[in-house]
């Protein structure tokens, strides 16, 4: 894929993660901190398909510009954090580990890490690590979550490889 073709797909990529990310805050909880993180879906993807350092780009992105629509600098600051750790433990797992593990589990142990990291900030702002009694609720739900999103983008990869390898071959002339 050239130059210019990766960073319209990766911009088309931010844009997409950025309104699945505001249509999703949308969405009512049932538990506080419990979302579906249906825009994971594009950064595993973007790790999948195009490389780590564009899903990277894509979290921090989607985070400044959400951010700005939906929130404010406490918004930011939980989301920068956990989805910096996420894409973080999935970058390692993949770049390491994707032989013997499948991309559900890779998006298992990132959803997990989100809401791992998501704690984090959340006891350091009120100052109090007892809120990680939080923590199996946030674990349980991040791994349903972090299941349909690698599902989800399982589905995705099978649908695109023929788009992606036609560009190998093109790529190889």
């Amino acid at each position: 894929m050239n130059k210019t073709k990766k960073m319209v797909f990766l911009s088309l990529l931010v844009g997409m993660a950025v309104v699945i990310h505001i249509i999703e805050g949308q969405i009512p909880v049932l538990f506080p901190g419990v979302k579906l993180g249906l825009a994971n879906i594009i950064s595993l993807f973007a790790l999948l398909v195009l490389g780590w350092k564009e899903a990277l780009v894509i979290v921090v992105l989607r985070t400044i510009i959400s951010s700005i629509y939906g929130g404010g600098f406490s918004v930011f600051l939980f989301s920068i954090v956990g989805g910096l750790l996420s894409n973080i433990v999935m970058i390692i797992l993949y770049k390491f580990f994707k032989d013997g593990i499948s991309i559900s589990s890779i998006s298992v142990c990132g959803a997990i890490f989100h809401n791992i990291g998501q704690l984090f900030v959340a006891a350091v702002y009120i100052q109090d690590f007892k809120i990680y009694i939080y923590l199996p609720v946030l674990l349980i739900s991040g791994v349903i979550t972090g299941f349909f999103v690698g599902v989800s983008v399982k589905f995705l990869c099978y649908h695109f490889k023929d788009m992606f390898a036609k560009e190998r071959r093109r790529d190889d002339l």
